[in-house]
């Protein structure tokens, strides 16, 4: 059966973000089963699912009612798109959504993933601006590393040029300020002493840069709570303070990115509540299903929808799977897993606990910084604790694929070797697991880590 299925993936599989070569001198990873954070590939061997899927699956897999939610929803109404029309699970949804998000984010656009998500955002924040009549606000900033998304308009926002290089020209307006690694500061030539102190600082890039622009042509600014890329950026105290000020002051729309933060992973259904920030914008997707059923959404600020509730205005874009019944079945199904079995209150009991898990391996010479929020970590590796130094382009390449990805995989971790900034290790499990699994997770680590600290 393996076999068979290893031969129709060399044959006709495209894997993504995977390079292809790889597939004619190794076997491809079939993973056919999971159950709570647990899944088996076709030798039957069981692996921790490490990263919940891609940052997904938060309720755990294996869930038998949202299985059941799905086809109940399918018997009922397989599809019907939202172009003009609805259907009581996606109204069911948005009224849900709305209750969620803070302020008066009160209008939620429905998509099929982040990338469309975040680009239903750009596009959205571009055509208000012009109903103000300010067509000249179009440029956007996002953080130096940040990932937004592939579709043209959302690879503008991202922050990584590896990835957008193949693709130019991009869509025009979209600038990069500096992220909040505290564990770089230095070399950002920030403030490197005091967390709050840098925090000001890489908020106030994004004034200077709004002033460099000109606040006339800046139309938004694009940040996750905690920074994905680059492994695990959490925001300094006072962060997301001084930038809804700095938005206030120049008239500039601030979108979080919660694609990865919302739905559990920081402890909270929005993560902007973590932090004490209202945006003017949401973006969301993987967690919102735990992955059952694809589904993305844009949730948006009165103030925003209000131009476009009048007379002959509409927002022309959309999707023919925005909305899904089946995933907005799914997802409702699964928003009420988490209020029953209070998963966002067990997530904010139970990181510091796998935080101090985690920080145990700083012991460890390959280690130098651990960092994250809720069930979401980043463990930088460096190949000099005492200066910081990290590892060339060649030493990641052997580091991360040559080593860790499989000696990881192989010790029964599924987690992800990230250098889209510098070599990390990232780990975002599902939010059902507690100090037995943070255990299991870090003796997995530990086993690798020293390994590739002896062999380097």
């Amino acid at each position: 059966m393996n076999a068979d299925l290893q031969q129709k993936a060399k044959d006709h599989l495209w894997m993504h973000f995977t390079r292809q070569s790889t597939m004619e001198s190794s076997a491809v990873p079939v993973i056919v089963r999971g159950e709570g954070h647990h899944i088996w590939d076709a030798e039957g061997r069981k692996y921790i699912d490490g990263l919940a899927g891609l940052f997904v699956v938060n309720a755990g897999h294996g869930r038998r009612r949202l299985a059941e939610a799905a086809a109940k929803q399918a018997e009922e109404l397989a599809f019907f798109p939202l172009w003009s029309y609805a259907h009581p699970a996606a109204i069911e949804l948005a009224d849900r959504l709305a209750d969620y998000a803070p302020g008066d984010l009160n209008r939620v656009f429905f998509s099929t993933g982040g990338g469309e998500a975040v680009e239903t955002a750009f596009k959205l924040a571009k055509q208000f601006w012009k109903l103000q009549g300010r067509p000249g606000k179009h440029k956007v900033i996002s953080r130096s590393v940040a990932y937004h998304g592939t579709p043209q308009g959302a690879l503008a926002i991202t922050g990584i040029p590896a990835m957008k290089e193949m693709f130019e020209p991009l869509t025009p307006g979209g600038f990069r300020v500096p992220n909040t690694n505290f564990y770089r500061a230095a070399e950002m030539n920030g403030p490197a002493d005091d967390p709050e102190t840098f925090g000001l600082w890489a908020a106030n890039r994004i004034e200077e840069m709004i002033q460099f622009e000109g606040p006339e042509t800046v139309a938004a600014v694009f940040l996750e709570p905690v920074q994905n890329s680059g492994g695990c950026f959490p925001p300094p105290p006072g962060y997301f303070q001084r930038v809804r000020e700095i938005c206030d002051r120049y008239d500039v729309l601030l979108v979080s990115d919660e694609v990865i933060c919302a739905f559990g992973r920081i402890g909270h259904m929005f993560a902007c509540d973590a932090y004490g920030y209202v945006p003017d914008m949401i973006t969301c997707a993987k967690g919102m299903t735990s992955g059952y059923s694809p589904i993305g959404a844009t949730i948006i600020s009165e103030r925003i929808y209000e131009p476009f509730s009048k007379g002959q205005t509409y927002f022309p874009h959309g999707y023919t799977f925005g909305g899904h019944p089946v995933s907005s079945a799914v997802a409702l199904a699964n928003l009420d897993i988490f209020e029953e079995e209070g998963l966002n209150a067990h997530v904010r009991e139970n990181s510091p606990l796998f935080r101090a898990e985690l920080e145990t391996l700083l012991d460890l010479p390959i280690v130098g910084d651990v960092r994250g929020d809720g069930y979401f970590f980043g463990i930088e590796l460096v190949k000099d604790k005492a200066t910081k130094q990290t590892f060339d382009e060649d030493e990641s390449e052997r580091l991360l694929r040559g080593f860790l990805s499989k000696a990881l995989y192989d010790a029964g971790l599924y987690c992800r070797a990230d250098d889209r900034g510098d070599p990390v290790i990232q780990l975002a499990p599902p939010l059902t697991i507690g100090p037995a699994e943070f255990r299991e997770i870090g003796g997995i680590l530990r086993g690798v880590l020293s390994e590739a600290a002896r062999i380097l």
